[in-house]
């Protein structure tokens, strides 16, 4: 599944997998469900709780902490468990969660910038 974040802000949607998806929505406060939405007055709250969350996480470092260990977010594993099954162990690094949130963060801080909502759906 994927998730596309939306808002009438002047910022581009957001595509991510369901799992990253539900995964920065339950560190924003949110119950993770798909569709929602956050009403423009809710946003700064929840900017605040994620990027709290991705802080605490490790900033860049730890991958994908929230999620099944050895998935990519696309909730296909191969045979060595990095969810790239052409592709060898060392030449797969895997995308962190905190990297998966950097856009969502700037829709977010687009949104509250001007007063926008931001809803999300498959």
């Amino acid at each position: 599944m994927l998730v596309t974040f939306k808002s009438t802000a002047s910022h581009a949607d957001v595509t991510m997998f369901g799992t990253a998806a539900t995964s920065l929505l339950k560190m924003m406060g949110q119950s993770g469900n798909v569709p929602g939405a956050i009403m423009a007055e809710d946003i700064p709250a929840a900017l605040e709780k994620l990027k709290a969350a991705v802080l605490d996480r490790g900033g860049d470092g730890d991958a994908l902490a929230s999620q099944e260990k050895g998935t990519s977010g696309a909730g296909l594993l191969a045979p060595d468990g990095t969810g790239h099954p052409d592709v060898e162990d060392d030449e797969v690094e895997p995308v962190t969660l905190s990297t998966r949130a950097t856009p969502l963060i700037g829709l977010l801080e687009a949104a509250h910038a001007e007063g926008s909502s931001v809803l999300w759906e498959e």
